[in-house]
C-alpha cells in the first residue's frame, strides 16, 4: 500500500502540461492554479500522522506539522494529491511565503513556523480510498470521492469550475497564479505530464538550475546573483543572471546551500558572456530555484528578460526538469 502503486512503482504526481488557450467545451473543467508547494498526502488508519511527499518523492512530512496530523480523528486509508499554499501579507497565496518553512527539518523549528506562518492544504485530487486505487477511475469521480472523504476535515478542497475563460479573468484581477483546466474524464498518470491537464499563468515563471553565483562588488562571500540554466538534452543551457529578489536573508539562506557545490568550471555547455562570467564562483549543477520574468527573449541567446528570484525549490530534482517543467 502506501504510496507505491499497483504497477510496483512509487507515485510521482500527475503534471499538466503549459497551453497558450483556454480549452472550451463542456468535457473540461477548471481550477485556480495556486502558487503552492506539491504534495502527496498518505494516510493509513493507525498512523498518527499522515505521511507528505513532495513532487521529487522526498518526505517533507516533518516541515508541515498542521498538514501531517490526519484528517479524521478515526483514522482512514487515503491518498491524496493536493498543494500546500501559505497567504502573503495581501492575503493571496505566494510560494515566497512558503520559503522559510520548506528547509525546517526539525519538529521544533515547525513549531514555530506554524505559528508564524501558517498553510493549507487544498486537496484536488484522491488517489486510493480504503484500500482501493482510483487511478483509472475518471476524475469526476474521483472528485465525489474525496468531497466525499474530506468533508468536514481541515483539508480544504476548493471547487473547479465550468467557465474557464471566466475563471482566467478573475484570477487575474485577484493576482492569482492562473488555471489548470482538467478532462473530466482524465485517468491519473503518476508522474506523466499529459495534455488532459492544462496549464495556463499570468505570468512566466521557471524553475531553472543554478549553475554559478557571483558576490557583491566589495565583498567576498555576500551572494549577490546567481547565474541560472535549463536542462536540455545537450546539457545544461545558460539562460542568465539573476539578482533581482535576493535580500539579505535570501542571500544568506543561498550561500548555505551552495556552499558544498564548488567545482572549478562552468557547468553550463554554452558559453556564458564574459560579464557575467566574471568573478563567477562555479557550482555543481545539483540546487533548483524559482524565477521569475517577463519572458524567454529569443534569438540566439534564448536570455530571460529582467528575472527576479522567487525562492529555492528542494521539492524538484534537477534532472527531471525541461522548458516546460515549472511550478
Amino acid at each position: 500500500m502506501g504510496r507505491v502503486n499497483p504497477a510496483g512503482r512509487v507515485l510521482r504526481p500527475m503534471l499538466a502540461t503549459k497551453a497558450d488557450h483556454v480549452p472550451p467545451g463542456g468535457e473540461w473543467w477548471h481550477e485556480v492554479k495556486w502558487d503552492g508547494m506539491r504534495i502527496l498526502a498518505d494516510a493509513v488508519p493507525g498512523a498518527d500522522r499522515v505521511r507528505l511527499t513532495s513532487r521529487a518523492g522526498n518526505d517533507v512530512t516533518v516541515s508541515w506539522p498542521e498538514v501531517a496530523q490526519p484528517p479524521h480523528s478515526g483514522g482512514r486509508d487515503l491518498l491524496v494529491d493536493g498543494e500546500i499554499i501559505a497567504l502573503n501579507d495581501a492575503g493571496r497565496p505566494d510560494f515566497r511565503a512558503l520559503q522559510e518553512r520548506m528547509h525546517v527539518r526539525s519538529a521544533a523549528a515547525a513549531a514555530r513556523g506554524r505559528v508564524r506562518r501558517p498553510v493549507t492544504f487544498m486537496a484536488f485530487d484522491l488517489l486510493r480510498l480504503d484500500g482501493r486505487w482510483l487511478l483509472e477511475e475518471p476524475l469526476e469521480r474521483r472528485r465525489t470521492l474525496l468531497e466525499d472523504a474530506l468533508a468536514g476535515t481541515s483539508w480544504q478542497t476548493p471547487d473547479p469550475f465550468d467557465d474557464g475563460a471566466m475563471l482566467l479573468e478573475a484570477t487575474a484581477v485577484q493576482g492569482l497564479e492562473g488555471i489548470v483546466s482538467k478532462r473530466r474524464d482524465s485517468r491519473y498518470r503518476p508522474g506523466e505530464r499529459s495534455p488532459d491537464w492544462l496549464k495556463r499563468a499570468h505570468r512566466h515563471r521557471a524553475s531553472l538550475v543554478v549553475g554559478g553565483w557571483r558576490a557583491q562588488e566589495g565583498s567576498q562571500d555576500r551572494l549577490a546573483a546567481l547565474l541560472v540554466g535549463e536542462p536540455t538534452p545537450e546539457g545544461l543551457r545558460y539562460r542568465g543572471r539573476v539578482g533581482s529578489g535576493i535580500g539579505p536573508r535570501q542571500s544568506r539562506q543561498l550561500r548555505a546551500l551552495v556552499a558544498d557545490l564548488a567545482r572549478p568550471a562552468s557547468p553550463f555547455v554554452d558559453d556564458v558572456p564574459r560579464i557575467d562570467a566574471r568573478g563567477t564562483h562555479w557550482l555543481e549543477p545539483l540546487l533548483v530555484v524559482e524565477v521569475d520574468s517577463h519572458r524567454v527573449g529569443g534569438g540566439d541567446y534564448d536570455r530571460l528578460r529582467q528575472p527576479s528570484f522567487v525562492g529555492v525549490r528542494p521539492d524538484l530534482d534537477p534532472a527531471a526538469l525541461g522548458r516546460d517543467d515549472d511550478a
